[in-house]
């Protein structure tokens, strides 16, 4: 009816509302989710400059969200977010939100170039043993890896490897294509190299500190990484000579403490973030570990090595606690079987923890200075 109106009378259609519904602009766009915030990092993606490759035509509405961490896991929230902020001014053009991660290379210790293959090295360290260190260092490898990043762990403990074990890869020797390096050993999705590759499970390194550091900056760097996002390295406890040449010889991007409640075992975390920060690398921040315990025959939570301490101590060195790790039978059965948790029950309460955490870590990382050195062009000077 309103047709054959418009024909008889030559009435025209609303000339602002077809130009609302035609004429669309990135400004606009931007301006509709600028005020999104990232739930992983509390800032807008804006600030980020996460929001990229905006198109616009009559049919549709397309743009991407690069973030700068590993969130396979986050992006159809991520995307939700997005389209539900973008149906105002989509005026009927089909929406089409990609959401992915892009990893770069970032920022370590001045005058140490980085290694081959390798984007970003993350220090897993505790100061003292028996903390759950290399635990979480494989958990967390998993986590970034389950994430959609490409992982890889060294195992630092000369004197007492144990992620062979952990990984189910005892008795695993690396392939070495040319004799002089090794190629990693894959599991789980992620690459790995450990000196218990390399000798028996009973044998005892009896090596003094500088050999124990060169065997360490051989495995690191006649390790064929391949393109990795990240090699977390499941440092030894203490502040001896392997954490010192990591210092001074390795890209550290940054390091991650790990440490229980137990005054004890922060006495010793303490040394390990000074250590750091007297070498100029950066902490990341700090695991509390064994944080809880949950009964599982009552459910009765306990508090059992303590509580409040790492939250006390990040609080004096101004750095940020991640996240509290439960401490729970099936996390110590899992590494034992050679399926850590993250691997063995991808989807549990305990994988989700450490799969936040990760997000955590990664996001931190993401945030320091991106280095551009690989982009630079090489200056040769020849004599003609």
């Amino acid at each position: 009816m309103l047709s054959k109106l418009t024909k008889l009378f030559g009435a025209k259609p609303d000339a602002d509302s077809a130009a609302d519904t035609m004429t669309l602009t990135d400004a606009q766009v931007l301006e509709a989710v600028a005020g999104l915030i990232d739930a992983n990092t509390g800032k807008t993606y804006a600030a980020a400059k996460a929001v990229k490759n905006i198109q616009i035509s009559a049919e549709q509405l397309a743009l991407e969200v690069v973030l700068a961490y590993p969130a396979a896991s986050q992006f159809d929230s991520v995307r939700s977010q997005f389209e539900t902020a973008l149906q105002t001014i989509a005026a009927g053009r089909a929406l089409q939100v990609t959401v992915r991660s892009q990893i770069t290379s970032h920022a370590a210790q001045r005058g140490v170039p980085l290694l081959p293959g390798v984007k970003n090295v993350i220090a897993v360290a505790s100061g003292k043993g028996g903390v759950g260190k290399s635990t979480t260092a494989v958990n967390l490898a998993l986590a970034l890896q389950a994430e959609g990043a490409r992982v890889g762990i060294l195992d630092a403990d000369i004197y007492g490897p144990s992620q062979p074990l952990m990984l189910g890869l005892q008795g695993q020797r690396p392939e070495t294509p040319d004799g002089k390096s090794l190629q990693p050993i894959v599991n789980y999705g992620i690459q790995t190299m450990s000196i218990g590759y390399l000798v028996d499970a009973d044998q005892a390194m009896v090596w003094r500190g500088p050999m124990v550091s060169q065997a360490l900056q051989q495995l690191l760097n006649d390790t064929r990484w391949d393109n990795l996002d990240y090699l977390v390295i499941d440092m030894p406890p203490g502040t001896g000579d392997i954490q010192l040449t990591l210092s001074q010889k390795v890209p550290v991007t940054g390091a991650l403490i790990v440490t229980t409640p137990q005054d004890i075992a922060l006495l010793d975390a303490r040394k390990g973030v000074t250590m750091f920060q007297k070498v100029g690398v950066p902490i990341l921040g700090m695991v509390e570990n064994m944080a809880i315990h949950i009964c599982s025959n009552c459910g009765h939570a306990e508090h059992i090595f303590g509580e409040g301490g790492a939250a006390r101590m990040a609080a004096d060195f101004g750095v940020e606690v991640l996240g509290s790790l439960p401490l729970d039978m099936g996390i110590r059965l899992a590494v034992d079987e050679g399926k850590p948790t993250v691997a063995a029950d991808p989807d549990g309460a305990i994988a989700t923890l450490y799969k936040g955490i990760a997000r955590k870590l990664a996001v931190k990382v993401g945030e320091k200075a991106q280095d551009f050195s690989g982009k630079f062009p090489k200056i040769v000077i020849q004599n003609n």
